[in-house]
């Protein structure tokens, strides 16, 4: 049986105090009504405690399990602090409550070489000790001398001058802490110690007092480090035999460690390495049992029973391939051979199409939506603004021309309608959509949230679209999925790269289709930092840039962050870090001073989230047709905005935008046969975090390393579900990033468990694991997308 670990085994100053208090209670309670109780006999069970160190854990403390309640083992007030402050309940909450680091108690070192802030450990005797009063506070200090034979160190302890007949003059022990200095004085407050018995092998209490690893876990002021270490002391010595639900051939094929030594050795581990490959254990079944409930789920969408949409011969989608007036890339008719499989198949499509800024996403998209009007079905586009769900009903004219006009006279025999659902249509146009989308006269049916609406009827719903993946929940989907009569096929897209491991983590359940390569002839996009602290002079340069592009017949961007001045409450904080900035550019403030001033002459316009649709439309259609020079926006023209003639963008204060943000601005330009030119504005100075995130996207236009730029700027939580802190969660130690290989090997082996037992009923233990996964509160944030 577990003997108690070394961090019970030595008179830790501060977990001798609260079992002091625990006694003072019981002693009060035994004796009745909270009598005083002689300080004697509240100091006669300490001295116990060491004896009781030696003994098998099983004489003194709670058998326990990982589902047992943690009060069980520490006693009420004790689990009241921990669950309030991390939501621990159980012993597995607390046995995963991971130690952020450790601290190592070192050799032995001399008292005349201790330097303040060293964590230091030293043999010496006992020279003195006193306990005084603090004045005026119902409070004392003790403070013992310690001495090595050449120098004398003081120990400060407080209120607890119990511990004066533990450290006897001429008694001998050892002492670790951190060297402060008090009055010039160098000093240990509070530290370790364990005093070596008289005639004890001194060599021998060294070897087993110096050296050792101390756990620092993440803590509070009413939950301190060392009171956590205690518990999960306590909590080891109450486990009885840990069920390990990792299959034996995977644990083995690992050199892994069992579940249970893998938890021990985390927290009392006899050197780093034995860390590290517990840590890395306990790491890769979060990601092992996240992928497994991935992969499950899969698995359960490919039983679905759908229609399939297999692609037809001399049908619409034939008739666009013809009248394409250029070449699709490599990539696109990779993935396009991916999307038609899928579509002919009698269980639906689930899967996530990403790519860079320009890659031709929107027309591998049309393709499958023809396909399934071929079929007889319809196929809806759900986009997170009303300018890209617009945008997206002129690039779909655009690209269909009079096989968009189905219904018109003289339009192709295999035409179709294209339809817009908003919430901000006037009454008239919005019933005759209402009506097109019901009667299956409309093929293709674009909107925003406004096609969850009750009232939106479709004739035969096969194919949805969603567009920005990241701005929609699951929530959103289902409520579409619900208006087909059968399981629609779904095809997500996002213009923001995803690193590998992050879409396996995050849409696991997702087959996933990258485009990577650029359409034939598009343009190179140079972007330069613009630093007008440092230099003035180049934002005046960045204007007259504009000018001549205008000159030679270009359109161009202004993007600010905010609507108008004082209009969010950010004004004055950098909403992404937190950083003091100055006055912030916006739209309203920008456009008129740019027009009477720097860009004079030039028909400058606006466009912003809070104009009426109508303006919103009329003004893309107008920079469209080339009749607006420059459009002073806001971010609503992130995504989806296609002006093949504009040719330069200036992005103001640009280190308030994220990474990805700001390659995703810079992808409206250079979108035609000219290059593209992006210039970053910025006041932060050379050494700020803001302004090394702007180099790094003038560096490069890869948006995959931009993507992973951006993720390791983030907070795991952000990256992967819920803010972690304080909640129960299985996501404590994976780091999608750092952690690539181990996710790629845990999907292998999830897949290889799936293949041999989809249900799992040949491993109970796991399948019992990956159901309370299924409702672990980060994996339902990775449900709402």
């Amino acid at each position: 049986m577990p003997k108690l670990g070394p961090l019970l085994q030595i008179s830790h100053v501060a977990a001798t105090a609260v079992l002091l208090i625990d006694l003072v209670i019981s002693a009060q309670s035994i004796n009745g009504q909270g009598a005083r109780v002689p300080r004697e006999a509240i100091r006669a069970p300490i001295h116990a405690w060491h004896e009781l160190a030696d003994r098998p854990a099983r004489e003194n403390a709670h058998v326990a399990n990982l589902e047992s309640k943690v009060v069980d083992v520490v006693g009420d007030r004790t689990a009241k602090v921990l669950a309030d402050a991390f939501g621990i309940k159980t012993v597995g909450d607390l046995m995963r409550h991971y130690p952020r680091r450790y601290m190592v108690r070192g050799e032995l070192s001399e008292i005349s070489a201790l330097k303040e802030g060293d964590e230091v450990t030293i043999l010496a005797e006992v020279y003195s000790s006193a306990n005084r009063q603090i004045r005026g506070r119902k409070a004392s200090i003790l403070e013992v001398i310690v001495t090595d034979g050449r120098d004398k160190l003081s120990l400060t302890f407080f209120n607890q001058a119990w511990r004066e007949k533990e450290l006897k003059v001429g008694a001998q022990g050892l002492f670790a802490g951190k060297v402060g200095l008090f009055n010039n004085k160098k000093q240990l407050a509070h530290p370790d110690y364990q005093m070596v018995p008289d005639g004890a092998d001194v060599d021998s209490a060294v070897d087993n007092f110096a050296g050792k690893y101390l756990p620092v876990y993440p803590a509070t002021a009413k939950m301190p480090s060392w009171k956590i270490a205690q518990c999960i002391e306590m909590a080891i010595a109450s486990l009885d035999e840990v069920e390990d639900y990792l299959p034996q051939e995977i644990r083995i094929a690992h050199k892994y460690p069992d579940l249970q030594a893998a938890l021990v050795q985390l927290h009392t581990p006899i050197d780093l390495d034995q860390a590290e490959l517990a840590r890395e254990r306990l790491t890769f079944d979060e990601a092992f049992l996240l992928q497994l409930m991935l992969v499950m789920r899969r698995n359960e969408l490919k039983k679905l029973n759908t229609i399939s949409r297999k692609t037809i011969d001399g049908g619409l989608l034939s008739a666009f391939d013809a009248s394409l007036a250029f070449e699709l890339t490599g990539g696109q008719l990779e993935v396009i051979k991916e999307i038609e499989n899928d579509l002919a198949q009698s269980h639906p499509m689930h899967r996530l199409l990403q790519g860079e800024v320009g890659s031709g996403k929107t027309v591998v998209a049309l393709r499958a939506m023809l396909a399934v009007v071929d079929s007889g079905g319809q196929a809806a586009l759900l986009a997170p603004t009303e300018v890209l769900a617009a945008q997206h009903v002129r690039t779909f004219g655009k690209l269909l021309g009079a096989l968009a006009h189905g219904g018109i006279l003289g339009s192709p025999e295999k035409a179709t309608q294209v339809t817009l659902i908003t919430g901000s249509q006037s009454g008239p146009a919005r019933r005759e959509a209402l009506a097109l989308a019901a009667s299956g006269g409309a093929g293709i049916v674009i909107g925003t949230h406004a096609l969850l609406g009750e009232k939106i009827e479709f004739n035969d719903l096969g194919l949805i679209v969603v567009d920005e993946q990241h701005r929609f929940g699951v929530e959103q989907r289902d409520a579409l999925k619900v208006k087909a009569q059968k399981p629609p096929h779904l095809l997500v897209m996002t213009a923001t790269p995803i690193p590998r491991t992050v879409a396996m983590t995050v849409f696991g359940d997702l087959d996933v289709s990258t485009l990577r390569e650029l359409p034939l002839g598009r343009q190179a996009i140079t972007t330069h930092v613009i630093a007008v602290l440092e230099k003035p002079a180049f934002l005046e340069r960045a204007w007259e840039r504009i000018r001549e592009e205008v000159a030679l017949g270009h359109q161009a961007y202004v993007v600010a962050p905010r609507i108008d001045a004082g209009s969010d409450e950010s004004a004055d904080i950098d909403f992404l870090f937190g950083q003091e900035s100055p006055d912030i550019a916006s739209v309203n403030e920008l456009a008129p001073r740019l027009a009477g001033g720097a860009l004079k002459g030039l028909r400058v316009a606006e466009l912003h989230g809070r104009q009426s649709s109508d303006v919103k439309d009329a003004t893309m259609r107008a920079f469209a047709d080339g009749d607006i020079d420059v459009l002073v926006s806001t971010t609503v023209i992130e995504v989806g905005v296609d002006v093949a003639n504009a040719t330069v963008m200036v992005i103001m204060d640009a280190d308030r935008f994220g990474v990805s943000q700001l390659h995703q601005l810079r992808g409206r330009v250079g979108r035609g046969t000219s290059p593209g030119l992006c210039l970053l504005v910025t006041t932060a100075t050379h050494d700020a975090p803001a302004r090394a995130r702007l180099d790094a996207v003038a560096a490069t236009v890869d948006g995959f390393e931009l993507s992973r730029i951006d993720l390791e700027q983030r907070r795991e939580g952000d990256v992967l579900g819920a803010s972690q802190s304080g909640t129960r969660s299985h996501l404590r130690l994976l780091r999608v990033l750092r952690d690539e290989g181990l996710i790629e090997i845990a999907r292998a082996d999830a897949e290889g468990v799936v293949t041999a037992s989809s249900d799992l009923t040949h491993y109970p233990e796991l399948a019992k694991e990956v159901e309370i996964m299924a409702r672990d509160a980060a994996v339902d944030y990775l449900d709402k997308g």
